[in-house]
């Protein structure tokens, strides 16, 4: 879906929001972005970890029974 934008609709998005948010905004909400996709990715990771070792304690522990 956004594969297909290309170079002059992402300088179309990015004049829009220019002129949406203005100059002094931009960098606020592109580190408020920023951090917020690094706390994604690294709430990710940590469920992905836990699946992992989840894993491994199972096949560790021998069936009940």
């Amino acid at each position: 879906m956004l594969s297909n934008i290309g170079i002059p609709g992402l300088i179309i998005i990015l004049v829009i929001t220019l002129i949406i948010f203005g100059p002094k905004k931009l960098p606020e909400i592109g580190s408020a972005f920023g951090k917020t996709l690094s706390e994604f990715k690294r709430t990710a990771n940590s469920i992905m970890s836990d699946e992992v070792t989840e894993e491994k304690t199972t096949k560790e522990t021998p069936p009940k029974g």
